[in-house]
């Protein structure tokens, strides 16, 4: 009776012991923990917390645990190939590390990310403009299209011989856009045009030469802050991480 009394202790001792274990390989224990930490990168990918999963990845970490202690039995990690790679690898998990470490640090605050928001409306301006453009080599080719426009010609006829190939097979028509989506030189002179008026001199860019015909204005159409929310947190992140990458850089002695 004593001795049925003390293996029961013994195994009520051992209990948590197991509980902290999702298998004892050799001897060598997968703690639970580690199940739990596939299982969160697997659910972040959009895959369903089951006992099926749980049971996969505790198969997987198994098999792992043969593999590495076979493959240290055989000194593998000795191997110079090896122990270069496992390097790279440790620099790119201890970089990673300092990067997340960072931005858990310098959070992207909402204030930020409406000052960018305001930032970004701000640049669009007011309105976007439906143009239509001829983009030529000379200013000679664009003053002759000018005069034959004035003489009856149809824009949208003399727009094919326009070489911007995304316009003239459609009559040199361009997307609704603000005038700060184009160059300054285009940009000025389509703000000074009125609806329906083409421009009565060539204006030049670093493209060509270009005739310009506005067709209409409308008060520009920018999306609401809940839809860029993400997007202008990212880039937002992404810019502090430059900066920050920039200042180490900037701060290290190189010979």
């Amino acid at each position: 009776m004593k001795r049925v009394l003390m293996m029961a202790a013994a195994l009520t001792l051992a209990a948590p012991v197991f509980a902290q274990n999702a298998a004892v390989v050799n001897g060598k224990a997968i703690p639970s923990s580690r199940v739990d930490q596939f299982v969160k990168l697997l659910t972040k990918q959009g895959q369903p917390d089951s006992p099926q999963l749980r049971e996969q990845i505790r198969e997987e970490l198994i098999n792992r645990e043969i593999f590495l202690q076979e493959a240290d039995k055989r000194g593998v990690a000795k191997q110079p190939e090896v122990q270069a790679e496992i390097d790279l690898t440790r620099q790119s998990v201890l970089i990673r590390g300092l990067f997340n470490d960072f931005l858990a640090k310098n959070p992207v605050s909402p204030q930020d990310i409406q000052a960018e928001y305001d930032r970004v409306k701000s640049a669009q301006g007011d309105k976007e403009y439906q143009a239509r453009h001829i983009l030529v080599e000379s200013e000679a080719q664009a003053k002759d299209i000018i005069a034959q426009l004035k003489k009856g010609a149809k824009f949208e006829d003399l727009a094919k011989q326009s070489k911007d190939p995304g316009s003239a097979a459609n009559g040199g028509s361009l997307d609704w856009a603000p005038s700060s989506t184009y160059v300054k030189p285009f940009a000025d002179a389509l703000a000074a045009l009125q609806k329906g008026q083409t421009t009565e001199a060539p204006v030049q860019t670093q493209f060509g030469w270009h005739v310009i015909r506005l067709d209409d204005v409308r008060p520009v159409q920018f999306p609401p802050l809940e839809q860029l929310r993400p997007q202008i947190e990212e880039s937002l992140r992404q810019t502090k991480l430059r900066d920050f990458q920039t200042s180490l850089r900037e701060k290290a002695k190189i010979q």
